[in-house]
């Protein structure tokens, strides 16, 4: 990297960190340092969970896949887009309300605690330890992703570029809270989409035009042009899988539970799914141009397929702008896990367990004290070199989607879901994640959040068929969320 790029390099990370120190000043109270006051507008909220969610394997792990493997990989793109309609058109609204309704609940463990009046606190508890489990692996991903970056631009070890990289981002989390999330990822969002286009643009442009770009690639290995190639109908349909994710993501349900008024997200929707559309794509024809462009002897790790086009085909003020957009992208997915997972102890630990009285100066602080010991536990997993961004991410995935996407759906859309349906659909659904994860051969290939989706949302229909009706203050609240959806729509 030359002194160029470092300096517009450095220059973005510090206008990061100055949106951190902006939100410390507007963060009061927990609700804000949670959910910022549940006051996102459409376009932050929209940005923002499209950022959060596609983190560094946007632009390392899906181009590095289909630099490896060719566009047989699109049908991962494909589940994900369908995944993210779904989720926008029939979760966002409605969980938006529902929050609200049932006791103003801050975050998914809290939300299903009071949607089942829960005494209990097991649903609360259970839910939160299935958070950190699983958020520990998302974070650890964007920690490598980050530390890829600054060893691939820096020349520094791998040890050193992981602990730079998590420097800034527990700074501006620690500090700001919901707020410096959203307001970060929007800025990153833009930069992530604009560098998207413009990499697998300009890499055309070079090799000579979209044809001889095609030319390049078949020459290479003519099965990189195909979606089927050495697919099968159970490997298409694994990878499509991905999709099923979106419902139960609380990184990204959180930016639901924020917006202004559900009125908000027709618009959001509309914003955050042209995004995504765009985005998707640019990260598919960067690996694909990739191959015309590279030869695998020129690039030792497929991941970092984009860098190495960045790095040679930009100048060196561009090229520092869009090394920034995969910092960008690996930090407004870790600070969103961070917040999340952070939430999950002083919400659904700290306070409801320990101190029910304490004040909310004391909520904020154990909060930001989370976010600095769940980013070391992260970076200690994030510590071999060899661990892979897709690999960490489709595990934290499947783990998110198979344990909770059933019971975000059913919870809004079903009065008959009852608390221990709830409750037992999200120890089988981890279970599952875990499990089958440690199997392979035949059936076992599948993509575990298939399985995973299946027996969640099966045990909790057929546990709650089995049990007592919903009270009639869960029926009428019910009813009250559905009739403000039919109204906000």
């Amino acid at each position: 990297m030359t002194g160029t790029t470092a300096i517009t390099f450095i220059v973005y990370l510090v206008a990061m960190l100055a949106i951190g120190v902006a939100a410390y000043r507007l963060t009061s109270n927990l609700s804000d340092y949670i959910l910022g006051g549940r006051r996102l507008g459409p376009g932050v909220a929209a940005l923002s969970a499209g950022a959060s969610d596609m983190s560094g394997w946007l632009l390392l792990g899906l181009p590095g896949a289909v630099f490896a493997a060719g566009m047989n990989q699109i049908w991962i793109a494909i589940g994900l887009t369908f995944g993210a309609f779904l989720n926008w058109w029939y979760v966002a609204g409605r969980l938006r309300i529902y929050t609200e309704v049932a006791a103003d609940s801050l975050t998914l463990p809290d939300f299903l605690e009071n949607r089942f009046r829960d005494r209990s606190r097991l649903l609360r508890v259970i839910s939160a330890i299935v958070i950190l489990l699983f958020f520990t692996f998302y974070t650890s991903s964007g920690m490598v992703a980050g530390a890829k970056l600054f060893e691939a631009s820096f020349d520094m070890s791998y040890t050193s570029a992981l602990w730079v990289g998590a420097a800034v981002i527990i700074s501006y989390t620690f500090l700001g809270g919901f707020l410096a999330v959203s307001w970060t990822d929007f800025v990153q969002g833009i930069l992530m989409f604009l560098a998207l286009c413009a990499v697998p643009i300009v890499t055309i442009m070079e090799v000579g035009g979209w044809n001889a770009t095609v030319s390049e690639v078949a020459a290479f290995d003519p099965g990189y042009l195909d979606a089927f190639h050495e697919m099968t109908l159970l490997g298409i349909v694994s990878l499509m899988a991905w999709g099923l994710g979106y419902f139960g993501q609380p990184h990204i349900l959180a930016r639901f539970m924020a917006l202004r008024s559900a009125a908000d997200v027709p618009k959001a929707r509309f914003i955050g799914m042209g995004w995504m559309v765009v985005s998707l794509f640019g990260a598919i024809f960067t690996g694909f141009v990739g191959v015309a462009y590279l030869s695998r002897g020129e690039l030792g790790d497929a991941e970092q397929v984009f860098i190495l086009l960045t790095d040679v085909l930009f100048h060196p003020v561009i090229s520092g702008i869009l090394l920034a957009a995969i910092l960008a992208a690996v930090m407004s997915t870790i600070d969103s896990q961070l917040l999340v997972s952070s939430s999950a102890i002083t919400e659904d630990f700290y306070k409801q367990l320990f101190r029910r009285d304490a004040s909310e100066k004391e909520l904020v602080w154990i909060g930001r004290i989370s976010v600095a010991v769940i980013a070391l536990i992260a970076i200690w997993m994030a510590s071999d070199p060899e661990r892979s961004v897709l690999d960490l991410v489709s595990y934290a995935w499947a783990g998110f989607g198979g344990a909770f996407g059933p019971i975000v759906i059913l919870s809004l859309t079903w009065e008959r879901l009852s608390r221990n349906g709830a409750l037992l659909g999200i120890i089988v659904g981890a279970l599952t994640v875990v499990i089958w994860g440690e199997l392979s051969g035949g059936l076992f290939d599948v993509y575990e959040i298939l399985p995973a989706f299946i027996l969640c949302g099966a045990t909790a229909i057929m546990v709650s068929l089995l049990g007592k009706e919903a009270s009639p203050e869960v029926r009428e609240e019910f009813a009250h969320v559905r009739s403000e959806f039919d109204r906000a729509k």
